[in-house]
């Protein structure tokens, strides 16, 4: 069921700008997404602030790795659990009590800088804790947009979930570029510790019907966990998207945690510019927005996703072979760009595929694929840069991505991509 107003009657959408804010017509999105930027763009001020902070005190980029490795694979393992919270509990609540325990987390890493802690031991565990409480609210996030606006909307509020998103990540960053400059990295905690308080009050703000009753009892998360996968390999265009985010999770994504690499020993630039460069990728992604959500959305998703993994791929190769910065600055809009594409198309694919009765444990299967690989990826990319060097290692990565789509693309499973011709999923047992 949706929290549409029922006087308000949903145009029919049509490519062009109007239609790549469809969504903002419905209040509930409208206040859930400008809280979630607000609140993101903190995180991504955090995001940058980690890495950076761990490699001045190590000057290590196996410890950025290692740092971001800590931070996912906790939300990683915790997946599953926040997947059965989804479908057994009210969304909302689960949103509410996990933001708030995550501004404590945030509180608490302003706290433990601002009383001369420097361990990047202390740095990365507070990290990993605050993963934890990602992980298990992340399937409510997702989860969560199918009830702020009726089912004809939904691909345009995916894409633009999906492009607040990428706004935080351009904004957080080049916020975060700046604190660090001013005033250090204590403030950059702060920031985001307060941030957390915007989405707090949008979903108080929020009212949204419960939906049917869930089934009682205890969780049985590897029990369901096992039933999840057989429903997704049961499911085509589920299992496609599947396995295309463990590709850019495990050769695409460690590229933002590599990016202070670059900015320190490849380019040696300052503070500033590195937040510039770590923001590049949220500026390409809102660039594209049009594009993605407007025109778009007129074309098969088997092709936005091929073009999107073909510009991704190759954005990659560039920037490990940009010879100054403002080249890199340009393969990141491009990356960007290439990430709203696929990231948007892959999600939509599954809110619209899945059984609604399975629709928080299938999406946080799907985070957890990304955040599974991604620290795996990032990890092996850290280890890789030290030993081979920063270029090889994300050009590397970067051509083995490209052999991915050609891999999905020579098996026809792209096509499964578009709802014409998904095969209906057969319930698990």
């Amino acid at each position: 069921m949706s929290s549409a107003e029922p006087a308000e009657v949903e145009d029919e959408i049509r490519p062009g700008l109007r239609s790549a804010v469809a969504a903002f017509r419905y209040r509930n999105f409208a206040l859930f997404w400008t809280g979630a930027l607000i609140s993101n763009t903190g995180g991504w001020v955090q995001n940058l602030t980690i890495p950076y902070v761990v490699y001045q005190l190590t000057g290590s980029a196996a410890w950025v790795g290692f740092a971001s490795f800590s931070l996912l694979i906790t939300a990683s393992i915790l997946g599953p659990v926040g997947g059965t919270l989804a479908d057994r509990f009210h969304r909302r609540s689960v949103l509410l009590v996990m933001q708030s325990a995550q501004a404590g987390v945030a509180f608490a890493l302003w706290g433990a800088w601002s009383a001369g802690v420097r361990s990047p031991g202390v740095i990365v565990a507070l990290a990993a804790t605050s993963g934890i409480f990602a992980g298990l609210y992340i399937g409510s996030w997702q989860a969560f947009v199918s009830e702020l606006v009726p089912r004809e909307a939904l691909l345009n509020a995916v894409t633009l979930n999906s492009a607040q998103f990428s706004a935080a990540r351009a904004f957080g960053p080049a916020v975060g570029g700046v604190v660090l400059a001013l005033v250090g990295p204590g403030w950059a905690f702060f920031v985001n510790g307060v941030s957390f308080l915007a989405v707090i009050v949008a979903l108080l703000l929020i009212r949204v019907p419960r939906l049917a009753e869930k089934q009682g009892g205890p969780l049985r998360v590897l029990s369901e966990l096992g039933e999840t996968v057989r429903y997704v390999r049961a499911s085509p265009g589920i299992a496609t998207c599947i396995a295309v985010v463990l590709a850019l999770g495990f050769f695409g994504s460690p590229v933002f945690q590599l990016v202070v690499v670059f900015a320190e020993e490849v380019w040696a630039v300052g503070a500033l510019a590195f937040g510039l460069l770590s923001a590049a990728l949220g500026i390409g992604a809102i660039l594209g927005l049009p594009l993605v959500a407007g025109w778009g959305a007129s074309l098969p998703r088997r092709v936005l996703v091929a073009g999107a993994m073909l510009g991704y791929g190759g954005s990659l190769i560039l920037f490990a072979l940009a010879p100054v910065a403002a080249v890199g600055f340009v393969a990141l809009l491009g990356a960007g760009a290439g990430y709203l594409a696929i990231a948007s198309s892959l999600n939509t694919t599954i809110q619209l595929q899945v059984d609604e009765r399975k629709r928080g444990k299938v999406l946080s299967f799907y985070v957890l694929a990304i955040t599974l690989s991604a620290p795996l990826g990032s990890l092996l990319q850290g280890f890789s840069s030290e030993a081979i060097g920063p270029r090889v290692t994300v050009a590397t990565a970067g051509v083995a991505f490209l052999v991915v789509l050609m891999v999905i693309r020579a098996r026809g499973s792209l096509s499964y991509l578009d709802d014409e011709v998904a095969q209906p999923a057969v319930e698990a047992a």
